[in-house]
């Protein structure tokens, strides 16, 4: 394991481009970090980084030895999940979780779901698993950022994250209250949304405006939502279509509990939304031990129960 810490910071730093950002994803001081590489470089006899006060680079031999290290570190990690799996691993969670969770759904469901699956899995809180959660919807940098994991709807962005499906099939549903209906009617086909309040959604200061809609008949349909409401919170959103303020356009799994009880109407029957697929994502095989893979399992099962919800 000492022969990987060096390999480990390697990879970190080429990625996040910092010695502190790689001391902080892999939880050890900067000094630390920064030893370990220029130990590294004296025992391969090379220059691996260019450093400077501005940036850290990758020198040429270092770009050279960038998939050498991922391969052996893959391998590795490879090798842990095949004797794991062999032995039967059924060692529960334990020390440090870091995860980033979506607003809306992290804290309807996610946090207890979480609670849950590690109590059955037999982690201690109190001894075995510290639980660290970031909820939020700006999209958690798993390089540069002191979380491990992250909760998170769409594709992953980055080549070097791994992801487990937890709702490949979610997609997006238009929805609106009872009262708002009552008072505005309901849109028969997308280009009628026009002349309602849609309300809509910032993501890392994205504007998400135009809503994607697959008709009956296959055909694929965009549409430049207007209103007069935007937040980059995906749960107040939820909360001003609840109370009657306008149209959302959100995942199910976010209101598969209100259309149920009625306190949301599914809107545009036949028309399909925009695919949301949830996932939790990692930086490397070598995070999903067997523990973390039967923690994703769990949440995958909830998430196929609450999609059945609807």
């Amino acid at each position: 394991m000492d022969r990987l810490a060096p390999l480990q910071l390697f990879v970190a730093a080429a990625e996040t481009g910092s010695f502190s950002a790689a001391a902080r994803r892999l939880d050890v001081g900067a000094v630390q970090a920064s030893a370990t590489i220029a130990r590294l470089e004296r025992e391969l006899g090379v220059r691996l980084f260019e450093r400077s006060t501005r940036r850290l680079r990758l020198t040429d031999a270092g770009e050279q030895w960038l998939p050498h290290a991922r391969k052996m570190l893959a391998t590795w990690a490879d090798g842990q999940a095949a004797l794991s799996d062999a032995a039967g691993d059924d060692r529960p969670l334990s020390g440090r979780l870091r995860v980033s969770l979506p607003s809306d759904l992290g804290r309807q469901h996610l946090w207890r779901w979480l609670e849950e699956a590690a109590a059955r899995d037999g982690a201690s809180g109190s001894g075995g698993l510290q639980l660290e959660l970031r909820i939020s919807d700006r999209l958690a940098d798993l390089v540069q950022q002191p979380v491990d994991f992250a909760v998170r709807y769409g594709e992953p962005p980055d080549s070097s994250l791994v992801a487990l499906p937890l709702a490949p099939a979610n997609r997006r549903v238009l929805c609106a209250s009872p009262a708002y209906i009552a008072r505005h009617g309901q849109p028969g086909t997308p280009a009628e949304l026009r002349a309602h309040d849609c309300l809509r959604f910032v993501l890392d200061d994205s504007l998400h405006g135009r809503w994607r809609f697959t008709s009956p008949s296959g055909d694929a349909t965009t549409i430049e939502a207007t209103g007069s409401r935007i937040a980059d919170d995906g749960g107040l959103v939820r909360q001003w279509a609840l109370a009657g303020l306008g149209i959302a356009y959100k995942s199910r799994l976010d209101v598969a509990d209100d259309l149920a009880a009625g306190r949301l109407v599914a809107l545009l029957p036949g028309w399909l939304g925009e695919p949301a697929p949830l996932h939790w994502m990692a930086v490397g095989r070598h995070r999903l031990t067997p523990a973390l893979r039967r923690l994703a399992g769990a949440l995958r099962e909830r998430c196929d129960l609450l999609s059945g919800a609807t």
